[in-house]
């Protein structure tokens, strides 16, 4: 990270599921951490200037050959780096007796939920074996990361494409600190957002913030695209390719523009694959942007934080809380929250039975303790009776989960009655819907998402 001012240590990927966790759990220490892979060359670490190693692996597995090889010549170079060096869950045949001597090892398997013993044992390697001070602050990170933005894109114009979540939202406002009008935000309204997101997102950018913003209302080109569709990654393919166009055109307006802005975040580096632990997703631009525009330099400047980290940013810079707290929200919006064919009527009827959900989560001051919840629109009909009358609507699924990661998933026990009062004012308030069901699979084998 350039214009680094502060302590940092690496996490060695040797083949871990938990590597991330394991860094998030530093950062927690304000000791800033890095993810690397094994198979990094003993160059590039020595040109890092870290100040401590935590070297993390499987005990359950044994390595191949080949990796167990690998390993071992990893483990051997960054011994050459003479720094402090934890092992935690690494495969012991992978460490020499004489190794041994230099390697503050964890014997047990952390739980990796922030228990006070492995607090205790994190505490322990970096400031009793370390020495280190804990230097990694936020608000420094801001000030640091205004001027690097300062000096890299001095008089130029720059674009982004704003999808108003967590992770673009803080990305702009940390370049508008920069830059101000320099910025120019390209938000696009595909006709399959929530319940007013639209307006809050715009009424935010433009009121509080004073930001170049400019809305595209495109829901009917994207809803005429996406009519009599219903497979689902057919769905996402028609409204990532429409996104494309619709950006295009609007960037084209913007002439001199020599700056992209990314939301990407430390998460989606990581699990772009790291080292051979299995590949989680692939990182690509935000929005699955062209990436035949030409720019003199992409811009991301939450490259470095984890979700937590960037909250944190957030709502140091004056971000509002609920836009800081905003339930995740995927690119094609409702576009896979609704199964079959997607019109104006379905969207509208999910918005509103998804807007009583999230509002009565948040009253029961749930909203902080789930990971994600959401309505999804069933292409299921069913009789049902109201007013006396039968009735032939739709069936509403809810889903809740709690999750550290993302990668797996629990559902939420939500209170019975709560489910039950939310069951009653979407029957009561939203004509279309009769049933109400609620997901308790976890993920594996289902995916958080329906679509």
């Amino acid at each position: 990270m350039p214009g680094v001012n502060f302590q940092k240590i690496l996490i060695l990927d040797c083949g871990s599921p938990y590597a991330q966790i394991i860094a998030r759990r530093v950062r927690d220490l304000n000791v800033y951490s890095e993810v690397k892979p094994y198979t990094l060359a003993l160059d590039k670490l020595q040109a890092e200037n870290y100040q401590a190693v935590i070297l993390i692996g499987s005990s359950y597995e044994k390595p191949n050959p080949q990796v167990h090889q690998k390993l071992t010549k990893a483990i051997a170079d960054i011994l050459t780096l003479e720094l402090p060096v934890l092992a935690i869950c690494l495969d012991a045949n992978l460490i020499t007796a004489d190794q041994a001597k230099n390697i503050y090892v964890s014997s047990e398997v952390p739980a990796f939920k922030q228990t006070d013993s492995e607090k205790q044992l994190l505490q322990d390697f970096l400031f009793n074996q370390a020495k280190l001070k804990g230097d990694w602050m936020i608000d420094d990170f801001i000030k640091n990361k205004v001027a690097e933005i300062k000096a890299e894109v001095g008089n130029s114009k720059v674009i982004m494409g704003l999808s108003g979540g967590v992770d673009s939202s803080v990305a702009a406002v940390l370049v508008n600190q920069a830059i101000g009008k320099q910025l120019y935000c390209i938000f696009v309204d595909h006709g399959l957002m929530r319940k007013k997101e639209g307006d809050q997102v715009e009424q935010m950018f433009r009121k509080q913030f004073d930001m170049n913003f400019i809305r595209v209302n495109a829901e009917d080109r994207f809803l005429g695209k996406l009519a009599n569709v219903v497979d689902a990654e057919q769905k996402r393919k028609i409204i990532g390719e429409e996104f494309i166009r619709v950006f295009e055109e609007e960037a084209q307006k913007i002439e001199n523009a020599e700056y992209l802005v990314q939301g990407t975040i430390y998460p989606d580096i990581i699990e772009s694959g790291a080292g051979d632990s299995k590949l989680i997703k692939s990182h690509h631009n935000v929005g699955g942007l062209p990436e035949d525009i030409d720019f003199k330099g992409i811009i991301e400047p939450l490259a470095d934080l984890f979700k937590d980290e960037v909250r944190r940013v957030g709502l140091a810079m004056d971000i509002p809380a609920d836009m800081i707290w905003r339930q995740p929200f995927p690119g094609p919006g409702l576009g896979i929250r609704i199964i079959g064919d997607i019109t104006k009527a379905k969207a509208d009827l999910l918005r509103d039975a998804d807007a009583i959900y999230r509002e009565e989560i948040a009253k029961a001051g749930l909203d902080r303790e789930l990971s994600q919840y959401f309505a999804v629109l069933t292409n299921l009909k069913s009789v049902g009776v109201k007013d006396d009358a039968r009735t032939y609507d739709y069936t509403l699924a809810l889903r809740a989960v709690k999750t550290v990661d993302f990668m797996t998933a629990e559902p939420a026990e939500i209170p019975f009655p709560l489910l039950r009062k939310i069951t009653k004012r979407i029957t009561d308030e939203v004509s279309g819907i009769n049933r109400i069901v609620y997901d308790i699979t976890g993920k594996p084998p289902a995916t958080i998402e329906w679509e």
